[in-house]
């Protein structure tokens, strides 16, 4: 017979990990199966050379020891509940942005300090700039008094009604508004909501006018109450605690292990099919992939297939790992950077360079007087299919354009190119061999325009099929995975008898 459990769960990224740690520790036995050797996604780390690199993610809210500052908290909250420690290191600037015609700005936690940057370059908007980065903040006000939960859950959406009426009210008439809209209303420089844009573009991969409000006001005000906080030992500490949580109220997750196929019987979701042929059967099936790839790939059932052009399907990523000698790194030096060289081209493939520097803040990530850094710009696999992988012709495509970058990310680190000691590049190809996304996408957003609300949810077409991940609401960056794996745990631990209690 084939092994039973409560749930089911397709892929260790952050949430699925955080869904299924949930549901153990609630006592509903589960299963993550992850087609890796290790979990966490694009948030994991990987070794090499004695380095220890980010392989995507580094910028991180939720971890404010402080329940009384910052949105949720989530991250805080989960490891409290699961009793699993994750030490962290207070990040003093979330990015420090550097533009055109030498518009320079570094994102302090001190807000006040933020916004003087800005009102330094922009006297003539400083009323603007305050009620706009204001408007950020009353969003901020609203989410962070409203407890994490399923906007599907009746139960929930009643209790939160009827405890806050007034916010749940206001936070539904923003979700009708756009990030860019909203700063149009109040700021009519030209180079100022160029900012903004990148403001946006920084972590939803699309400009103000595409970002719901909502999204923003978790985004761009947290980072001055909970701020930004990175994990001692690199990204790859917040799957791994995650599966040690997992693990110590009895659950488990099983790696090298692809699910090929969703079990369905009678149009519910019954089980899984892994690579191999081995059957699991459970009362509920949670997919961390993608919408395309769970419904063009692991749901065979033609009806349900999801056309490219439902959402706007995000770019992938190119991506340069370095290892360098210390001394290009000065005193001071921030841990994270976006450049943009050209505001005509900082949208397109390549036209926007995000850069970390994780070793200012925790050293152990390099051998002693050595830095590991991270740059990465936009790119899709088109780009890269005319090439063998294996062949040499594709290895000096990838270093030739690494170099093509690296000269460029010397306008903040002048000599860095004399400094590299070690080079690992990963392709869009690399992203969709390791994660198996479609084209490696950073996943679906919504069309410019469409209420945010309009963002999937947990529940899918299938019955007894749930998913979580950035497909869902409330969509890319790890906080708002966090929160996917929050609200999908909560509506299925309540449809199998267990409901959560709010963390």
């Amino acid at each position: 017979m084939a092994e039973t459990v409560d749930v089911i769960v397709i892929g260790a990224g952050i949430g699925g990990l955080t869904a299924a740690a949930l549901l153990q520790e609630r006592g509903l036995s589960t299963i993550v199966y992850e087609k890796n050797s290790f979990p966490g996604g694009s948030c994991s780390s990987f070794s090499k050379g004695g380095y220890r690199f980010d392989a995507g993610a580094s910028v991180f809210y939720g971890f404010c020891d402080e329940d009384a500052r910052g949105t949720l908290n989530l991250h805080a909250r989960i490891f409290r509940k699961l009793g699993i420690p994750v030490l962290t290191i207070p990040d003093p600037v979330q990015i420090h942005y550097h533009m055109p015609a030498g518009f320079d700005v570094p994102v302090h936690y001190d807000r006040n300090r933020f916004l003087e940057c800005l009102y330094g370059r922009f006297p003539h908007e400083r009323e603007g700039i305050r009620r706009f980065y204001d408007e950020l903040e009353s969003v901020y006000d609203i989410l962070s008094s409203l407890p994490a939960g399923s906007l599907e859950d009746l139960f929930h959406l009643a209790a939160v009604g009827g405890r806050h009426p007034i916010k749940a009210v206001a936070l539904g008439v923003k979700t009708l508004f756009s990030m860019g809209g909203t700063a149009r209303r109040y700021i009519h420089d030209q180079e100022l909501l160029r900012f903004i844009d990148l403001e946006s573009y920084s972590w939803a991969v699309q400009d103000a006018l595409s970002t719901p409000l909502v999204n923003a006001g978790i985004c761009l005000a947290d980072r001055h109450h909970g701020g930004i906080n990175y994990p001692v030992g690199g990204s790859g500490a917040i799957p791994e605690a995650l599966v040690k949580g997992i693990e110590k109220f009895g659950g488990s997750v099983r790696f090298k292990s692809e699910v090929e196929q969703v079990i369905m019987e009678e149009g519910a979701a019954k089980g899984v099919r892994l690579r191999g042929g081995e059957e699991v059967r459970a009362r509920a099936v949670v997919s961390n992939a993608t919408v395309w790839d769970t419904f063009n790939r692991i749901v065979d059932d033609p009806r349900l297939k999801v056309p490219d052009e439902r959402f706007v399907k995000a770019p992938s990523w190119f991506q340069i790992y370095l290892g360098v000698d210390g001394s290009v790194i000065p005193e001071g030096f921030d841990m994270h950077h976006i450049i943009v060289d050209d505001w005509t081209k900082y949208d397109q493939y390549g036209g926007t360079i995000y850069f970390s520097a994780p070793t200012v803040l925790d050293p152990s990530l390099a051998p002693s007087g050595k830095h590991a850094l991270h740059i990465f710009v936009t790119a899709e696999t088109w780009q890269w299919d005319k090439f063998d992988r294996h062949g040499e012709e594709y290895k000096r495509a990838k270093e030739e354009y690494a170099r093509s970058i690296i000269a460029r990310v010397e306008k903040i680190l002048p000599g860095l190119q004399d400094c590299v000691e070690l080079m690992v590049t990963a392709t869009p190809q690399t992203h969709v061999r390791y994660l198996n996304r479609r084209d490696g996408s950073y996943g679906p957003l919504l069309k410019p325009g469409q209420n945010v609300l309009l963002k999937p949810q947990n529940r899918t077409p299938v019955k007894n099929l749930y998913a979580a991940g950035d497909s869902t609401f409330p969509g890319q960056g790890v906080i708002a995975v966090t929160y996917s794996g929050v609200s999908c745990a909560s509506y299925v631990a309540r449809q199998l008898g267990r409901p959560l209690d709010y963390l």
